[in-house]
């Protein structure tokens, strides 16, 4: 991906407030995923400019797949619920998979590759991030004869040598301006 975008002072400042938030809840107690979406997510699309037009947030999109297990060699619905999904016409630029406080964000890759298996465009790279709040990862799936995908590094609020939540939104920026 290269050099990923510097942030603005606004943005840098609205991340320092909300590290700082998160700190907060999490030590009074466990966070939820509602908690997680209401006090991180929601103000990080807004702070990244993601809620904005041409981008639109879709919450709580329902999707439904059919898939073939190889063991059984029989189809199997798969169903569930996005928690955000940005769009741009056609171009997928992140579903969030936001999962409660403890809940290592590796655990929710399965579930956001079904999700992003279900993009009615599968000409199209696709791009995804999923948080617990804590930490964040991203994925792009590519869709084809073979269907692939990647993960990036793992970002960390708790990490002390750098601000994780600074590069996760430098890497979501990146996203962002890459469609632009």
């Amino acid at each position: 991906m290269g050099e990923l975008p510097g942030l603005n002072e606004n943005e840098i400042l609205n991340l320092q407030r909300l590290k700082h938030r998160y700190l907060s809840y999490m030590e009074e107690d466990e966070i939820s995923e509602g908690t997680v979406n209401i006090i991180m997510l929601h103000p990080l699309l807004d702070v990244m400019g993601l809620c904005d037009l041409p981008l639109r947030i879709r919450g709580e999109k329902f999707l439904k797949i059919e898939a073939i297990g190889e063991e059984e060699n029989e189809a199997k619905i798969l169903q569930g619920r996005i928690d955000a999904l940005v769009v741009r016409d056609r171009f997928w630029i992140v579903i969030i998979e936001s999962k409660e406080y403890g809940f290592s964000v590796s655990r929710g890759v399965p579930q956001t590759l079904a999700y992003m298996m279900g993009n009615p465009f599968p000409e199209t790279p696709i791009f995804g991030m999923i948080t617990n709040g804590e930490e964040y990862i991203f994925i792009k799936v590519v869709r084809g004869e073979i269907n692939e995908y990647g993960l990036s590094d793992l970002f960390s609020i708790s990490n002390s040598l750098h601000n994780g939540l600074t590069e996760a939104m430098q890497v979501l920026k990146q996203l962002v301006i890459a469609r632009d």
